[in-house]
């Protein structure tokens, strides 16, 4: 799949989008938060990924109008992003900022959130929402003491009183432990198969992989790509990666994997780590393991070297 082209916005998920991004751009005085952003998405559940101060952040906030554009435009359902209030009835926002009252119970801050949208029934929507992110029974406890993972969880209850169909979502997993990331991504998914469209950030390519359907890339606030995560996760493993190894006998081990053909270059370093570059990722894990086995090498480490975000935009944008 090529770079995205920015002249014209990306269909993503359907032809007649939800949100659709039409050449934005937002500066600061000489700095440049996004230029030129274009893209549109549909139903389902999409992950605008970036490494931190690509633009995400920035990105989200003039979706839901917190912020707007310096130039282009932005729609929610055909609906200007911002200064209309039909678009605001149909959003809920999840924003990583920790902009909670602490003095609030869990409850409270739900119900003051149904109160704003003037809902008919305020406590049924109240308690539907706290029952879909599972916080019922520590609602009654300050919003002051719950931990990281549980104050998200409670600003999605926010976000979700009003049964939104559209729902931007900052970094939602920040914070959260095993059990209560596996718990959101799971809503995430229910949300977008029940038709809601919901974009998603995040820095972390692993963590895509397990909530999004499909992926739209900024780096230093342009887009790069745009497609579903298979594809892109293709385009990334199918470059030059280096993978560094850990063994008991790192010279045996390295003398072995010279003489594959997968293999461009093996070094070992000063501590006795293996580093190897390999333009067949996925082969190569799947071998390691056999060939350490073969040369009776115990592996203590296996790992992609050039994993950060930075590494991976490198691939997928032509530079």
């Amino acid at each position: 799949m090529a770079a995205a082209d920015p002249s014209r916005p990306v269909a993503i998920m359907s032809d007649t989008p939800t949100i659709v991004l039409d050449h934005v751009s937002k500066w600061y005085g000489d700095l440049v938060a996004v230029s030129d952003l274009s893209f549109s998405i549909g139903p389902g559940v999409t992950a605008l990924l970036g490494p931190n101060g690509s633009g995400k952040s920035t990105t989200l906030k003039m979706i839901c109008g917190l912020l707007g554009p310096s130039t282009g435009a932005i729609t929610i359902d055909g609906l200007p992003a911002r200064g209309d209030s039909k678009a605001y009835r149909n959003l809920g926002v999840v924003l990583d900022i920790e902009q909670v009252y602490p003095y609030l119970s869990g409850r409270e801050f739900v119900r003051m959130n149904a109160q704003l949208q003037k809902l008919p029934d305020v406590d049924a929507a109240t308690e539907r929402a706290l029952a879909i992110v599972e916080m019922t029974d520590a609602a009654n406890r300050k919003v002051g003491g719950y931990s990281k993972g549980m104050r998200q969880r409670i600003k999605l209850a926010g976000a979700l009183v009003h049964d939104p169909n559209v729902v931007l979502m900052d970094e939602p997993l920040n914070g959260t432990d095993p059990e209560q990331r596996a718990h959101m991504i799971r809503l995430m998914w229910e949300l977008g198969r029940q038709g809601k469209t919901l974009l998603v950030s995040s820095h972390v390519l692993s963590e895509v992989e397990r909530f999004a359907e499909n992926i739209i890339v900024i780096i230093n606030g342009k887009l790069g790509a745009a497609g579903n995560y298979r594809t892109i996760r293709e385009r990334i493993d199918n470059h030059p990666h280096i993978v560094r190894l850990g063994a008991n006998e790192p010279r045996k081990l390295a003398s072995a994997l010279v003489t594959l053909p997968q293999i461009s270059s093996v070094r070992i370093d000063k501590d006795g780590r293996v580093f190897v570059e390999t333009g067949e990722l996925r082969d190569f894990y799947r071998m390691v393991p056999r060939l350490a086995k073969e040369q009776n090498v115990r592996l203590t480490e296996l790992q992609a070297a050039d994993e950060s975000l930075e590494s991976v935009f490198s691939y997928l944008v032509e530079r």
